[in-house]
């Protein structure tokens, strides 16, 4: 357990680089690990969840080598199941996604999980998976959450599920089904949520020449059975998700910040940021591999977003709203309840604390204009973007505000307090990077 203190910054000034993609990290370890050949992930993010999508793939057969900016990963020619346990921490994108990959498997394999995930919903998938001819079901292992995932493969045909609770549901599917024995037909029920997630995955498998083939309106994916997943090397590109909050420091401080390591043309649909912190009438220029960010001196305006499709960039949009005039509204947001906590529960208790005025109900929150916040001790919740939003807000408020319990953030950040130091952040500890 480990308390930062963050303390007012009056303004920030640098660059620094935004973190590799855990979104893009795991998606291209997995597609690795089902090619025939060896391929490499460049740049790749070294955090709490990547390391979980680690141990899944070698488990399963996968032969992975380690370097500094470089892994190397050499599929397995044929999946086998795992004897050991397979320990997914509290990655909700390991264990959706490992799940119809273990069904590949000649053996059975148990995924053991903790923390949020026990709350977090999968019974979707394991009813998708059933339609599909692949069994899993879920119980207690040495006093652990686990799911059980016979193996033997994946027969493919029909199924349905639903678009709006989780897209990692499809993104599992889109990765294992490939390789099924039929041809698969996927029929989402309800409109999905966060696709550009969904638009990921596919573009990670067509680099392993891979074809999946997605309806302009997302109702129906089809995907060809027996195909072979091919080696390739992979860049994994910089997260906008993990950016936003450095962005949001930058807005509410009215500083000049320069993000190394952004592709504006990647397949993120947390790039929206830019679009927000526009609306909010931030300065700012968006450069071939890097935004920048110039303070105008000028106070924030009010926002409208809705975030049904950009779950991930909810926290900092919050942050910004208690530094904007005028009443902001972030709506569509009712997915944010299963995540790592209640994000907007603890959203609305932890700014509530720092003096914001903040409304919530089921599926929104609403942030009137506030007086000066002040320092408080904040509770993350053991949720990452919680402990990174509540020390961005912390830069802005009176005094000084510890944050506690602050390593969580090593779940997709571990240099998150490294970097805010680097463009001035007045931040007493947090070194977690590894």
């Amino acid at each position: 357990m480990a308390d930062v203190i963050v303390k007012k910054t009056a303004r920030l000034s640098g660059e620094v680089c935004a973190p590799p993609s855990k979104s893009y990290t795991q998606r291209m370890l997995i597609a690795a690990a089902l090619s025939n050949g060896a391929g490499k992930v460049s740049n790749p993010l070294l955090s709490e969840d990547t390391e979980a999508t680690l141990r899944a793939i070698t488990a399963l057969g996968a032969k992975v080598k380690l370097a500094e900016g470089c892994w190397t990963v050499a599929g397995a020619k044929s999946l086998k199941g795992s004897k050991e346990p397979i320990d997914c921490g509290e990655s909700g994108a390991t264990l959706r996604f490992m799940i119809p990959v273990a069904a590949l498997a000649s053996g059975s394999s148990a995924l053991v999980f903790g923390g949020s995930l026990e709350r977090r919903p999968i019974e979707p998938l394991l009813q998708s998976l059933k339609e599909l001819g692949a069994k899993a079901h879920s119980q207690k292992l040495g006093g652990k959450d686990a799911m059980f995932v016979e193996g033997g493969g994946i027969l493919g045909g029909k199924t349905s599920i639903p678009g709006d609770v989780s897209s990692q549901f499809i993104s599992g599917l889109m990765f294992a089904c490939p390789l099924a024995k039929k041809d698969t037909d996927i029929t989402l029920i309800t409109p999905l949520e966060s696709a550009d997630y969904v638009k990921m995955t596919q573009e990670v498998l067509a680099k392993h020449g891979v074809k999946v083939e997605i309806q302009k309106n997302f109702e129906r994916i089809y995907i060809p059975a027996n195909q072979t997943y091919k080696p390739c090397d992979c860049r994994v590109p910089g997260d906008f998700s993990s950016a936003s909050f450095l962005l949001a420091a930058a807005a509410i401080t009215n500083s000049k910040v320069k993000i190394n390591n952004l592709d504006y043309e990647s397949v993120q649909g947390d790039k929206a940021i830019l679009g927000i912190l526009k609306q909010m009438g931030v300065a700012g220029k968006v450069c071939e591999n890097s935004v920048e960010i110039n303070g105008t001196g000028s106070s924030l305006e009010s926002l409208k977003v809705d975030a049904k499709n950009i779950p991930d960039l909810v926290p900092a949009c919050a942050v910004l709203a208690c530094y904007a005039k005028g009443t902001s509204r972030i709506s569509g947001a009712q997915r944010l309840r299963f995540k790592e906590s209640d994000r907007l529960s603890s959203l609305y208790a932890e700014l509530r604390k720092l003096g914001a005025q903040i409304d919530m109900d089921a599926t929104s929150l609403t942030v009137k204009e506030s007086c000066a916040l002040h320092g408080a001790v904040l509770d993350p919740h053991n949720d990452h973007r919680i402990a990174m939003a509540c020390s961005v807000a912390a830069l802005g408020a009176e005094g000084e505000t510890t944050i506690q319990n602050a390593e969580c953030i090593r779940k997709s950040y571990p240099q998150f307090f490294t970097h805010l130091k680097q463009i001035g952040a007045d931040i007493v500890g947090g070194k977690f990077d590894r």
